[in-house]
C-alpha cells in the first residue's frame, strides 16, 4: 500500500492548542462586544444553492470566480458560502415577520478559492454584525463605535477609514465613465494602496474610456492626500449621487463627533470596497501602526440586497460590518501577543495517589477551577517541564505524605510562591 502524504489542502490549516487558545480569546472578545451592543446570535448553513450565492445582488463578478461549487446526488448546483452577508440577507427575505430593526451577529467559516497571503486563507472565519431597518447613519456610527470598542477590548490600536459609494459613483459619472464599466473602474480605484498609478491607468485604459475620462481619473488619483469631504462640494449641484453622498457623510460626521471618535475615523475618498453590493457608506479597519496593510475588518450599507433576493423594488435599509478572525490572529502574531498559555488553572501530579488526585480535582472544579490530573505516570520532573512549556499557572504535587497530613501545596509556576492548603482526603 502506498504511504499517504499527509498535508492540508492549500489555503487551509490546523490550529494547535497554543494558537487556538488565542483565537478563541479573540472570538470571545468580539462576541462579548456584539452582545453588549444588543446583537442577537444567528447561524446559517455553510452549504447554499449556487443561484443564491451568484445572484446579481451577491458579491459581484470578481468574487464569484472564487466561489467553491459542487453538486449533490440529486445533481443540484450548490456552493460553499464565501461570506456571511448573503446567507443573512436570505434569512431576512425568508422570514418577513422578523421584528425590525433586526440586529444579528454570526461567527462562522467561509470559503474562497482566491489568492493566499499572510493572514488570508481559502477557509477562514468571519465575525459579522448586521442591522436591518435603520435608515439613518446612526447605524453606521454605532457599528464603527462597536468596532473601536472590540479592538480596545483586545488591546489593539486601530483606525477606521470611511467613504461613501454614492460619492465615488457620482464623481465617476461626472468623469463620463459609462455605466457598463462603472463597477470595474471602482474595483481598479480600490487598488490604490496596492499598485502604482501607472499600473492602475494601464488597467483603466483597457476599459476603453475616453482620453478625457482617463485624464480626469488620473488627476483624481494623483490628488491623494489633498482631498477632503469639502473637496466634493464643487460637484454637489451637478450630480444627485454626489449630493446624497455628501448629505450622508455630513450626518455620519455629526454622530462620530457626538461619540467623540472622529479622531480615529478618517475620510478616504479612494476607499471603494470592491463588492457591488454596497450602496452608501463604506468603511475598513486597519492597524493604526500600519503593520498589516490589509484591512482587519470592513463593511458598509447595502440597501438593495434583501429586496433583490425577493425580486422586489422595495429596499431594506441594511448595514453591516465584518471582522476577519484569521487576520486579527495574524496581527496578534506580529505584535508578539501569541505566547505560551494554557486553559488549565491547576495541574495535579499524583505520586501513587491517582484516586485522591481525581477526587481533589472534582472538588476544585466545583469551585470554578479548570483542573487537569496527570494520568500517564510521568515522573515529577517531566511533568513540571510540561507545566513550564505549556504555561500552566499552578501545580500540585500529590503524594502519600500529603494524604496522611491532610494538606497540599499549590505552587505558582510564574512567581515560585507556595500556598499551603488544608484538605480532608478521607
Amino acid at each position: 500500500m502506498k504511504k499517504m502524504d499527509y498535508q492540508n489542502v492549500r489555503g487551509t490549516q490546523d490550529y494547535l492548542p497554543r494558537q487556538e487558545i488565542i483565537r478563541r480569546h479573540i472570538r470571545r472578545a468580539l462576541e462579548d462586544t456584539f452582545i453588549a451592543y444588543g446583537c442577537n446570535p444567528l447561524e446559517t448553513p455553510i452549504l447554499n444553492y449556487t443561484d443564491l450565492m451568484a445572484s446579481k445582488y451577491a458579491g459581484g463578478a470578481e468574487i464569484l470566480q472564487e466561489m467553491y461549487k459542487l453538486t449533490d446526488r440529486g445533481e443540484r448546483d450548490l456552493a460553499l458560502r464565501y461570506d456571511l452577508t448573503i446567507p443573512f440577507a436570505k434569512v431576512v427575505a425568508m422570514n418577513p415577520t422578523i421584528p425590525m430593526p433586526f440586529k444579528r451577529y454570526e461567527i462562522g467559516k467561509v470559503f474562497r478559492d482566491g489568492p493566499i497571503k499572510a493572514g488570508r486563507y481559502r477557509e477562514f472565519t468571519q465575525c459579522d454584525v448586521d442591522i436591518v431597518g435603520v435608515e439613518s447613519q446612526a447605524a453606521e456610527a454605532e457599528l464603527m463605535m462597536m468596532a473601536l470598542d472590540a479592538f480596545k477590548n483586545l488591546n489593539v490600536n486601530v483606525e477606521i477609514q470611511f467613504n461613501n459609494r454614492k460619492l465615488l459613483y457620482g464623481l465617476l459619472q461626472q468623469f463620463q465613465v459609462p455605466e457598463g464599466v462603472m463597477n470595474r473602474v471602482i474595483l481598479v480605484l480600490d487598488k490604490i494602496e496596492k499598485v502604482p498609478v501607472e499600473s492602475m491607468m494601464d488597467e483603466l485604459a483597457q476599459l476603453q474610456l475616453t482620453s478625457i475620462s482617463l485624464a480626469q481619473i488620473k488627476a483624481f488619483i494623483e490628488s491623494k492626500g489633498k482631498l477632503t469631504i469639502q473637496s466634493f462640494k464643487q460637484w454637489e449641484q451637478k450630480n444627485i449621487y454626489v449630493q446624497e453622498g455628501l448629505q450622508e457623510l455630513a450626518e455620519l460626521t455629526t454622530y462620530l463627533e457626538t461619540l467623540e471618535i472622529q479622531e480615529m475615523c478618517i475620510f478616504n475618498p479612494f476607499l471603494a470596497r470592491g463588492l457591488e453590493i454596497y450602496t452608501g457608506t463604506i468603511y475598513e479597519i486597519f492597524l493604526a501602526d500600519g503593520t498589516i496593510r490589509s484591512s482587519i475588518g470592513s463593511g458598509g450599507r447595502y440597501d438593495n440586497a434583501i429586496g433583490g433576493l425577493l425580486n422586489s423594488e422595495k429596499t431594506f435599509a441594511t448595514v453591516g460590518i465584518s471582522f476577519g478572525l484569521d487576520v486579527i490572529y495574524f496581527a496578534f502574531e506580529l505584535l508578539e501577543r501569541v505566547k505560551k498559555c494554557s486553559v488549565i488553572d491547576i495541574y495535579i501530579i499524583p505520586i501513587g495517589t491517582v484516586k485522591e488526585a481525581l477526587k481533589l480535582a472534582t472538588n476544585l472544579r466545583s469551585q470554578g477551577k479548570r483542573v487537569e490530573v496527570e494520568l500517564s505516570n510521568k515522573k515529577v520532573n517531566k511533568a513540571m517541564e510540561r507545566a513550564n512549556r505549556e504555561g500552566i499557572a499552578n501545580v500540585i504535587v500529590l503524594g502519600n505524605d500529603e494524604i496522611i497530613n491532610g494538606t497540599y501545596i499549590i505552587k505558582n509556576m510564574e512567581t515560585g510562591e507556595n500556598q499551603k492548603v488544608v484538605y480532608n482526603f478521607h
